[in-house]
């Protein structure tokens, strides 16, 4: 679909409601989370979206953090997050990875996003983490949370 941006405004011109519908409308959801899981090896969700309401023909930004993902020791394993619809099982949006290339531990910040559109009713978005080989971690606290945040960013 075309991007349909807003229009110069002047002084005195009338704001009309197409106008006011090409607007971004900001935060849709946004879930934290503040546990370490030291346990990841399958897939396994690490933090659900609240349910919002989406709005046929318009764009979401979706953003999954992690602080702080640790490797295994093994060279080459790798833990992979995910952006997913409704449940492991449903539409994945995005991916991303981090790789161990050391022969040690290693902590690393994923950030994973994805820009999409949805059927309009209700959505719930799920983030996920696996990890190959030995179990991975995601280390979290409360002045250091994971988080998953949907935004409105404008009409398709």
């Amino acid at each position: 679909m075309a991007i349909n941006p807003n229009t110069d405004f002047t002084a005195g011109a009338i704001l009309t409601a197409a106008q006011q519908n090409r607007f971004p409308r900001g935060v849709m959801a946004y879930n934290a989370s503040t546990t370490t899981d030291s346990t990841i090896t399958a897939e396994e969700i690490q933090i659900t979206s609240s349910s919002f309401t989406a709005v046929a023909n318009r764009y979401y930004r979706i953003t999954y953090y992690e602080p702080q993902i640790a490797t295994p020791v093994t060279v080459g394993t790798f833990i992979v997050g995910r952006i997913r619809l409704t449940n492991l099982a449903g539409t994945q949006y995005a991916s991303g990875i981090v790789q161990n290339i050391a022969a040690a531990a290693n902590n690393y910040t994923l950030i994973t996003s994805a820009v999409t559109t949805f059927s309009a009713g209700s959505v719930v978005i799920v983030a996920s983490l696996s990890c190959s080989g030995a179990a991975g971690s995601a280390t979290r606290s409360a002045t250091n949370p994971a988080y998953l945040l949907i935004e409105d960013i404008g009409p398709s």
